[in-house]
């Protein structure tokens, strides 16, 4: 059976083909609430998929802190970066 047509509006982003990926974007809700709610939505489906699970291992709270110890070194490397040419410079 096939399946039922869907509105664009309703696809995710890995359904949209890429010549209506423009309109698409159109149809996105990009105000403050609008951005609020997908990054709520966001964090639902990844604690459902891998946080909430019955049998359940660490692998969804590892990526979580790995993912965390990156961002985290991601926002500190330029003071990690000037600290270590100075030092490399008063030697």
């Amino acid at each position: 059976m096939a399946d039922k047509p869907v509105a664009l509006a309703q696809k995710r982003l890995m359904d949209v083909k890429l010549g209506q990926l423009p309109s698409w974007l159109g149809t996105r809700d990009f105000t403050p609430n609008g951005l609020l709610g997908s990054v709520r939505g966001g964090y639902e489906r990844y604690f459902n998929k891998y946080i909430n699970v019955k049998k359940g291992g660490i692998g969804g709270v590892a990526m979580f802190l790995a993912g965390y110890v990156a961002l985290s070194y991601l926002w500190e490397y330029d003071h990690i970066s000037k600290y270590k040419l100075s030092v490399l410079k008063n030697q």
